[in-house]
Formats: structure tokens, C-alpha cells, sequence
């Protein structure tokens, strides 16, 4: 994952509300939420909560189905972790280098 990549996710979750539906949707499962469902629980007014889903999709967060009249939202919480997993790897890697580079 690249630096571009990894600053997506990170300022998708830079928002309290986007945490909060990233959250719910995570605890939801894989079944995921109807888009009037997650409204409902969070108390948000429906366009800030296209607004908030249209950020968390384009992050790659969340995915969107039609099931009937219905928009299901998921949370894609393996997009999240791979996304800290890399930055991990990727710091520890450069931690490392120098110190190999001094070796050889």
C-alpha cells in the first residue's frame, strides 16, 4: 500500500461521524446496514449521511449493495488493517535500513 493510499484511509477516519459509522458498521458484521438504519442510530440527518458513506467508499472502508427500495452499507475493517499493518511494516522497515545499510 502506498503513502497516497494510506493517507486516504487515515483522512476518511479524520472526521468523529465517519468514526462513529465506521464503527457501527464494523460491529454490524459483513451483513452490514441499511443506509436509513444507520441514520436512525446515529442521530445524523440523511444527506450528512451520504456525505459520511461517500467518503468511507471512496476510502475503500465501506462497500455499498441495493437489496429491494435499500441501500446496505459494510465496513471493510481488513482494508483498515491492512492499512496500519503497512504503515507498522513500512516504519519498521525504514527504522531498520538505516542501521543495515551502516553494516554493509
Amino acid at each position: 500500500m502506498d503513502a497516497a493510499d494510506t493517507a486516504k484511509v487515515f483522512a476518511a477516519l479524520g472526521h468523529e461521524g465517519r468514526i462513529v459509522v465506521f464503527q457501527l458498521l464494523a460491529a454490524a458484521g459483513p451483513t452490514g446496514l441499511a443506509a436509513g438504519e444507520i441514520a436512525r442510530r446515529t442521530g445524523y440527518l440523511q444527506n450528512t449521511m451520504s456525505s459520511l458513506l461517500a467518503v468511507l467508499a471512496h476510502a475503500g472502508l465501506v462497500s455499498a449493495r441495493r437489496e429491494g427500495r435499500s441501500i446496505i452499507y459494510a465496513a471493510h475493517p481488513d482494508r483498515l488493517a491492512a492499512t496500519l499493518g503497512a504503515l507498522t511494516i513500512d516504519a519498521l522497515d525504514q527504522v531498520s535500513a538505516p542501521a543495515t545499510a551502516a553494516r554493509a
